[in-house]
């Protein structure tokens, strides 16, 4: 049975129908991509230009860094790794902004550089990612709140800014030669340590006494001045997504190593709500559930839909037992034989011989065989049961 159409055919979906169909996922995708891109942008604007010497927000550095460069100090912003190892020196101040964001590789590195420098190295919030390497005989301690403490300890520094915000990480060293300062149930959150090339490292739980609005309070214009401006040089180093990644690997970074982690578990969470929205709009398996079609289909339109969906898939075993068991339906009636044996070749196959005695047909494989071979042998088991059909009317 060849069916072709010379229009086309009424189940061939159209612009509408799509977008019927998929306007309620893109409805779920357009809300998550709005929704992501404004915690973004919030998430962003909070940090914007935090401990950046050359941001006036709340939480930049510019004011402590205008002050430097009025006593003197040169102040150089570095983002990468190696220009942060490359500027050490005996006469040169680094101060790393968020050390946490180094990887292990990268603080090893750093450390190695600066060991050799003989300068100062002021690491601002360092905690237990960061601590280990950069600061060897340092260990923290569980965190405490931002307040304003008293120094308590014989560093020149602290005692000539006194009172100040500090707190945040605290620390634990077990290095004899070292001054710890400002200290909360017994813990200090300042630690100074010498090297024996003559450097030191400064070890600070908090950076908040480098933010613009916390500057102008107590004594933490006095104690960040005496930190990081001790020597004529300052190197503000502040890590970022354009870091020295190669050194990771220590070889070429790849593709993945471009992206920025935040991308990826943005791309991790659109993938399970594209999941989701697939379960969702997925269809239940379960039995046929008969509606009112909204308008009239022909019957004409209807069979041929059917059958070019049998086409399509090659069903030619559904396509022969519909032909079949609709004959079989159709012969029944006339035979006087009950619609329950219709399906039943004992009964229905006798029924038909006795009607056409003389016929050569062969009855059992007509109206009960296998599947056809090929499309020619569909056709032909049409034309045959067509045939049987009004042989049996005209009887």
């Amino acid at each position: 049975m060849t069916l072709t159409a010379s229009r086309e055919s009424s189940t061939s979906p159209t612009a509408r129908l799509l977008w019927t169909r998929g306007r309620g996922i893109l409805l779920a995708l357009a809300l998550l991509l709005s929704a992501g891109i404004a915690v973004a942008a919030i998430g962003s604007g909070d940090q914007h230009g935090r401990l950046d010497p050359r941001s006036a927000d709340p939480r930049g550095s510019r004011a402590v860094a205008e002050l430097l460069k009025q006593h003197g100090i040169a102040v150089d912003v570095v983002t990468t790794l190696h220009g942060a190892a490359s500027a050490a020196g005996a006469d040169t101040t680094l101060l790393v902004t968020t050390p946490d964001l180094l990887s292990e590789a990268q603080q090893r590195t750093l450390h190695a550089s600066l060991a050799r420098s003989g300068g100062r190295t002021v690491l601002l919030g360092a905690g237990p990612a960061s601590v280990p390497v950069l600061a060897p005989g340092i260990s923290t301690s569980r965190p405490t709140a931002l307040s304003a403490l008293s120094p308590r300890c014989g560093l020149a520094a602290a005692r000539g800014a006194g009172t100040a915000d500090t707190g945040g990480e605290r620390y634990v060293t077990r290095l004899p030669d070292s001054d710890s300062c400002y200290p909360v149930d017994g813990l200090p959150t300042l630690v100074r340590t010498t090297n024996a090339h003559a450097g030191d490292t400064v070890v600070l739980g908090s950076a908040d006494i480098l933010y613009n609005d916390h500057l102008g309070k107590r004594g933490n214009a006095a104690l960040a001045l005496r930190l990081v401006g001790s020597r004529p040089h300052l190197v503000w180093y502040l890590p970022s997504l354009s870091d020295d990644t190669a050194t990771d690997s220590g070889g070429e970074s790849t593709f993945l190593d471009l992206i920025p982690p935040g991308w990826l578990w943005g791309f991790l969470q659109l993938l399970i709500a594209a999941v989701l929205a697939a379960v969702w709009r997925a269809r239940r398996l379960g039995p046929l559930v008969t509606e009112r079609l909204p308008v009239a289909v022909r019957a004409a339109e209807a069979t041929e839909g059917r059958a070019r969906l049998y086409r399509t898939t090659r069903s030619r075993d559904r396509a022969a037992a519909v032909l079949r068991a609709a004959t079989r339906e159709r012969l029944a009636p006339l035979l006087g034989v009950h619609p329950a044996d219709a399906h039943t070749p004992e009964t229905l196959t006798p029924a038909v011989s006795a009607r056409l005695p003389g016929a050569d047909l062969d009855l059992p494989f007509l109206l009960f065989g296998p599947e056809p071979d090929d499309d020619i042998g569909l056709v032909r088991l049409a034309d045959q049961l067509d045939a049987l059909e009004r042989e049996v009317r005209t009887s």
